[in-house]
């Protein structure tokens, strides 16, 4: 199979998107899976009638307007579309001492919620998001394709130049510096550090400007939209629109192995030792699966373990499938919530809770009568080994039953109401994901320059990139789906495609 174009090593999101765009452009496209069904942490499984997402279920990019609704371009790409229901919160917080603020998809609104706690911050408030709001600008003015390529770039200064100084003055900068330029309340600091930790997994001091932009903007302008029939479907439309472009996926097809030649990467090996070659090598798994699994330990590029100097593991997560009775959720209980009970532990293990409740907007994805809630917490896959069986399960049973009991608090009865429950574990997330201890993405070890230490695709072994949460612009599906427009852009010029 020389003839093979691309190869795509896992069908997350990232991988999808750039497998996908590849063959819209005519590529001969090959996507192995180690599992299944294809998406990865954006996939689904199905108990008793339930039909579960595996991760969260707050997805952007799903929206209709401008140009940063990759997953809508994704799909459009190669002739497929999703069904989508308007999200019209994105999150409910829960926080000490009362603290109660809906992030409401109309921003004036949400505004409004958090000055009404913060009225003598209102002028810092509407400074702050505002500004996040002119990176979101720069970023929705212009086609978000592969920084690593100088073509580009170029058509895209001139056709945007003040967008494009706009996006150089925020990469280095992060959240942090530039709420402290307009908050000085210390408690609403802290709130813009949960604003930051629900989808970054670090404080607002560590999360690059260019995301929240992108993040505190969009969900008041393309919105959340959950996609009807789960966040698996998305994962599903791309390898119908795949397979319809003449590309191919491959599933229990795990590869173990990056073949190289001279130095270069030229094909992979399967775990059955299955050989496929390919003219470009993309890897979906982590940076640490691609380089210290896939590929020798001693050649590891001396950039790679720079990047890892920088760079750590996030937390994986213990997760909650929960089948309940609908009697459970107040009238106006809303989709997604966080609750916190102690600012102290917002980043320790297990101190936050998030919680999606997908049957609210798509009620066919339980049985009639019942609603999914999926509560989830940061957790370390250290607290999980060296159990024997009867360890693990007792552990997974006492977590749980602690997550439920700080959950009745605002779903009163959900322990005599629940008719499913699933505990899934940082190794649950490894097995499944095929994800180094289960984790969910890089963070920096330090306080670093914005998103300027982060890679991009190409990778210092010549045929091989990464595309994912481990390259540029970091964690999401909207950000991994960007870093799969960009993968395939470069890897469409360097094919002369």
């Amino acid at each position: 199979m020389q003839d093979i174009d691309a190869i795509i090593i896992g069908s997350g999101i990232g991988g999808l998107v750039t497998a996908t765009q590849l063959a819209a452009k005519k590529a001969k496209v090959l996507v192995l899976e180690r599992y299944l069904i294809p998406g990865g942490s954006a996939g689904y499984f199905e108990r008793q009638g339930y039909r579960f997402d595996v991760g969260a279920s707050m997805i952007f990019g799903l929206g209709t307007n401008g140009t940063t609704n990759l997953l809508t371009r994704a799909l459009d790409a190669v002739n497929v579309s999703q069904q989508t229901i308007i999200d019209p919160v994105q999150i409910h917080y829960h926080l000490p001492n009362g603290l109660d603020i809906k992030v409401d998809r109309i921003y004036d609104k949400f505004l409004q919620n958090l000055i009404a706690y913060f009225g003598h911050e209102e002028q810092g408030i509407r400074r702050f998001y505002h500004e996040c709001f002119k990176v979101f600008n720069c970023l929705n003015s212009m086609d978000l394709l592969s920084l690593e390529e100088p073509r580009y770039l170029l058509r895209v200064f001139f056709q945007h130049p003040l967008a494009c100084l706009g996006l150089v003055k925020y990469l280095p900068q992060n959240v942090g510096d530039v709420a402290k330029r307009y908050i000085k309340d210390p408690l609403l600091l802290k709130f813009i550090d949960l604003e930051c930790y629900c989808w970054s997994v670090v404080t607002a001091d560590m999360t690059p400007m260019i995301n929240a932009g992108m993040v505190f903007s969009d969900r008041h302008y393309g919105g959340v939209n959950y996609p009807k029939g789960g966040v698996g479907q998305i994962a599903q439309k791309l390898v119908e629109g795949l397979e319809k472009a003449g590309g191919e996926i491959l599933y229990q097809a795990r590869v173990t192995k990056i073949i190289t030649e001279r130095g270069r990467a030229v094909g992979v090996q399967l775990a059955d030792g299955r050989v496929y070659r390919g003219k470009r090598i993309v890897s979906n798994a982590t940076r640490w699966d691609t380089f210290h699994k896939l590929l020798p330990v001693d050649k590891i590029p001396i950039n790679e373990k720079k990047w890892q100097q920088f760079y750590e593991k996030s937390p994986s997560f213990l997760s909650l499938h929960m089948g309940v009775k609908a009697s459970v959720l107040p009238t106006g209980t809303e989709c997604h919530h966080i609750v916190l009970e102690d600012w102290e532990k917002m980043t320790a293990p297990t101190g936050t809770i998030f919680v999606s409740i997908p049957t609210l907007l798509d009620p066919d994805l339980a049985p009639v009568g019942y609603h999914i809630i999926h509560a989830f917490t940061p957790n370390w896959i250290d607290d999980w080994q060296r159990l024997s069986a009867n360890e693990y399960e007792a552990k997974k049973e006492k977590m749980a039953g602690q997550i439920i009991g700080r959950l009745e608090k605002i779903f009163p009865g959900l322990d005599a109401g629940l008719d499913y429950l699933e505990v899934g574990t940082p190794r649950t997330h490894r097995r499944f994901l095929g994800r180094e201890d289960g984790t969910y993405g890089p963070i920096p070890r330090r306080k670093l320059p914005g998103l300027l230490k982060m890679p991009f695709n190409r990778t210092a072994i010549p045929g091989l990139y990464c595309v994912g949460d481990s390259t540029f612009p970091g964690q999401g599906l909207n950000a991994v789906a960007f870093s799969g427009f960009a993968c395939a852009h470069r890897i469409a010029v360097d094919l002369g495609l």
